[in-house]
């Protein structure tokens, strides 16, 4: 019962965090303008993300526009967005994986060793998945840091974190948490050893020889 509920505690975990890593991906709040110069604007906000950027105007009315071309993008934008992309391909094939594996699941009941293998299977796709997502997060987060404090980035062009990486962050650690859980939860084999075979007993010899 224990490592049941270990179990359904890890792919909820692992499935709310694969939720939030789509989220974060689709999501434009990237990085916002940051107004920490002498010249405050407070008639718009501006953001960027993987896909497109968007400017919020004081009115609350939201504009955006989808990046033009893939290969005007700067190479680290591409790498973020491929390895978001494969973060989220994985968490499916992790989804499908684990519930095989679940307990409470009925297919592959005549196996449980099968069945144990295949939860444990898919929390280490849930852990790449979380390590991809949290490598593309932090490297996003590392360029936007290191260009708001470059000396030579005028000021009216600095961008801060936005809520997307924040959730990314989450969800990255909620799916690393989850697949660990979901491998911690197969029992540990005990260790059988052979049925020892009883030998006959020799009959009582009597000193006489039948022919």
């Amino acid at each position: 019962m224990a490592s049941g509920g270990l179990q359904l505690l890890g792919f909820v975990m692992a499935f709310l965090g694969w939720i939030g890593i789509i989220i974060s991906t689709a999501m434009p709040q990237w990085k916002m303008a940051s107004y920490a110069g002498d010249n405050i604007v407070t008639a718009q906000a501006l953001y960027e993300g993987l896909w497109m950027s968007c400017a919020m105007q004081s009115t609350g009315q939201i504009q955006c526009k989808v990046y033009d071309s893939l290969l005007k993008l700067e190479s680290s934008l591409q790498a973020t967005r491929a390895l978001m992309v494969a973060s989220i391909l994985l968490g499916l094939v992790g989804v499908f994986v684990a519930v095989t594996g679940m307990k409470c699941m009925k297919c592959m009941e005549d196996d449980q060793v099968k069945k144990m293998r295949m939860a444990v299977f898919g929390g280490v796709i849930f852990i790449i998945s979380g390590l991809a997502a949290l490598v593309a997060t932090s490297w996003y987060g590392n360029r936007v840091a290191r260009a708001f404090y470059d000396p030579f980035t005028p000021v009216n062009t600095r961008f801060e974190f936005g809520s997307a990486l924040f959730i990314g962050w989450a969800a990255a650690s909620l799916a690393l948490l989850g697949g660990s859980f979901l491998c911690c939860s197969c029992p540990r084999r005990e260790t059988s050893y052979p049925p020892t075979r009883g030998y006959p007993k020799n009959a009582s010899s009597t000193g006489k020889d039948y022919v």
